[in-house]
Formats: C-alpha cells, structure tokens, sequence
C-alpha cells in the first residue's frame, strides 16, 4: 500500500513539473495597444517602411556584432524571420513628428519575443515593451521594473545586461535578447534617420 502511495506521489510531481514548464504564447499587447501606450495620447501614427539594401544591412549589422538576430545558446526558441525591412512607427502631434517607435522580434529561451521600443525624435529611449512572449522563466522581462531601466538610453549607451542593464536571474537569454532589441531599434533609428 505504501509502494502504491509513493508511486502515486512521484506520478503526480512528475506530471506537475512537466505542466509547470509547457510553454505557452501571451499576447501582452497588439501592436495598436502597443502604440496607444509608447506615445502621447491623442497622437496621429504614421508609417514609414526602409528597406534594408545589402549595403544597409552590412552596416547595421558590423554595428550590432554580425547579425539582426541575437541568437544564443540554450535558446530552444524557433528561428526568426530574417527581416527586408524596417518599419518606424511615428507619432505625429500638430503634424510634426514627436517620437518613433520599432516593433522587432527576437528569440528568447523558449519562443519568438515580440517587443516595441519608443523613442524621442533624438533618439534617446522613452519606452520599452514586450508585446508577447512565449517564454517560462523569462517571463519577468515583461514588467514595468525591468523595462523602465531602458529609459534614457541612446545609441552611445553601453546596452550590456551586467553593466548599464541588470538581469533578471534565471531569465539571462530573455534579458539579453530584450537588451538587444533596444540596441537594435537605436541602431536602425539612426541609420535612417538620425545620419
């Protein structure tokens, strides 16, 4: 009887930690809620598609280290779209242009993170969100503490999660990748408009 009850018992944790770890897509925000909050109220939004040329994206890239992917190891996330262009996302207020902002993709630990990065039109960092993740652990990355620190930052910031960006422990793929989506939206920022 006792045989039984342990074997029950192991039974249950076991199917309780595989629960605990089954990764599930949040949507955090859609990309018109994610806009609404990163600019001013009552802002007009108005697009502007880049293409990313060869040439373009070479230089984006040596700036970023090799690549507008963060890939690292330990992530199990799926691959990510390899990007043709870029869309900024401005908001206008009495017709002139008051901030920018970027939505990029990139792989957390265990799945595609969606974030948008918010920026002045000086191109210093005004808000950072995760719009949806499909992560287990990094799930922290999403709330306000760690996304705030972003504020202020600009392209000639360090942007190193141990340096200028603490990270959330246990959760260091996600903390990086978001660290990296920032850095990249500064980058594509002022490469198009900023130069």
């Amino acid at each position: 009887m006792i045989k039984r009850w342990k074997f029950f018992g192991c039974a249950l944790l076991v199917v309780f930690f595989s629960l605990s770890t089954v990764c599930v897509a949040i949507t955090v925000l859609t990309k018109e809620q994610a806009l609404e909050e990163v600019f001013f109220s009552g802002a007009e939004i108005e697009t502007e598609t880049q293409k990313l040329t060869k040439e373009k994206r070479k230089q984006i890239e040596d700036r970023l280290g090799g690549s507008l992917v963060y890939r690292q190891e330990g992530s199990e996330s799926a691959d990510v779209e390899r990007q043709r262009e870029v869309t900024f996302y401005f908001g206008k207020k009495d017709g002139d242009r008051k901030g920018v902002a970027i939505i990029d993709v990139q792989p957390g630990k265990w799945g595609p993170v969606e974030f948008i990065t918010a920026m002045d039109i000086k191109g210093n960092v005004k808000a950072v969100r995760v719009m949806s993740y499909q992560e287990v652990r990094g799930r922290p990355i999403a709330r306000l503490a760690f996304m705030n620190q972003y504020r202020g930052k600009n392209v000639n910031s360090t942007l190193t999660v141990g340096k200028d960006i603490v990270g959330i422990s246990g959760a260091t793929i996600s903390s990086r990748s978001a660290t990296f989506a920032v850095k990249k939206a500064l980058v594509l920022y002022e490469e198009f408009y900023l130069k």
